[in-house]
């Protein structure tokens, strides 16, 4: 009996895993079904460019995040900040790698502010982050004179400064080469690193980690300082792109990275948040996105759709976890 218990149990177990597994498996061939465009080799390299790599990239932050029990709801906002200051750099005609290093501070700065409020001052994460996204977005009008774009001059615009966006290493997209480092980067650093192992026991058992005499606030500063410092990687690509920098343009990436990151989350079979799953989670996304547009549905059912897919993905992961726990 007891063996026949702990064998449903595995089993149920396994289903939760990979309900996101399954999910992803299901949409891909009902897209390629319907939309014979779907599976050409240019579509599926624009999903990859301009659907998977900046999304993977901000719901890699956001991973980080919840992984330490809280989250982060102005990585928007690090983006904004990084893209405003790598423009306003490049007009004041200063080199490309001294504006990208000045972009990535301005981000990070924000993190830095996240950091304070939540380590110094002990605000919530959320209240904290929820904070930032307003202060952030009202400097941005104060500094944009109401929130017009910053345009750089097709005439000024130097070669370098395309190549984040345009540009190819070995044949691979730039957005796609740094997407792919920041995930292997960021993998590493949750699995084999101490501040990584930190992180996770933090969002398991903030107390216990308290209790065991480490810097707990040290960390959680760290975590939301690089939370913002990867975030404001996406920024330099964006401006990169499309030679502009939109005022609070950033926050079109948050509710599909908390939706990333949460879908992930059923990767795992205790449904903690890992990079895998985020990764997974980011590649559905992008492929429900690009499937709903090739067959012509109203933008407005794709969110629909969209929304309900998420639900439906968590919910079957909750469900059998909580019936993994039962046998």
């Amino acid at each position: 009996m007891a063996s026949n218990a702990s064998s449903a149990s595995s089993s149920l177990r396994g289903l939760a895993r990979y309900a996101l597994v399954a999910a992803f498996v299901v949409v891909f061939a009902i897209f390629s079904a319907i939309a014979p465009a779907f599976l050409s080799g240019a579509n599926l390299l624009s999903v990859l460019v301009n659907n998977f790599a900046l999304l993977a990239i901000v719901a890699i932050a956001m991973t980080f995040a919840v992984a330490a029990g809280g989250i982060d709801l102005s990585v928007g906002t690090a983006i904004d900040f990084a893209s405003f200051a790598f423009v306003s750099l490049v007009l004041a005609g200063q080199p490309i790698p001294l504006a990208i290093l000045g972009g990535l501070a301005g981000g990070t700065l924000v993190g830095v502010f996240n950091a304070l409020l939540i380590s110094g001052i002990g605000i919530s994460p959320f209240l904290a982050t929820l904070g930032t996204l307003f202060v952030g977005r009202s400097a941005q009008q104060l500094l944009t004179n109401g929130g017009n774009p910053v345009y750089l001059p097709p005439s000024g615009v130097p070669e370098a400064f395309r190549f984040l966006g345009h540009g190819t290493l070995a044949g691979i997209p730039v957005p796609l080469v740094l997407a792919f480092a920041v995930i292997l980067g960021t993998y590493l650093i949750l699995s084999h690193t101490r501040f990584g192992r930190v992180v996770l026991a933090t969002g398991i058992q903030a107390s216990v980690v308290r209790y065991s005499g480490i810097a707990l606030s040290r960390y959680t500063a760290l975590t939301y300082v690089l939370v913002s410092a990867i975030a404001a990687i996406v920024g330099l690509i964006v401006t990169s792109t499309v030679t502009v920098y939109i005022p609070s343009s950033g926050n079109a990436f948050l509710l599909n990275a908390i939706g990333a990151t949460f879908i992930g989350t059923t990767l795992d079979p205790h449904g903690r948040p890992n990079i895998p799953g985020t990764v997974l989670g980011v590649l559905l996304l992008s492929i429900v996105a690009n499937g709903l547009l090739l067959s012509g549905l109203n933008f407005y059912w794709q969110q629909v759709a969209t929304g309900l897919l998420i639900f439906f993905v968590l919910a079957i992961g909750f469900a059998n976890r909580k019936a993994a726990s039962r046998a």
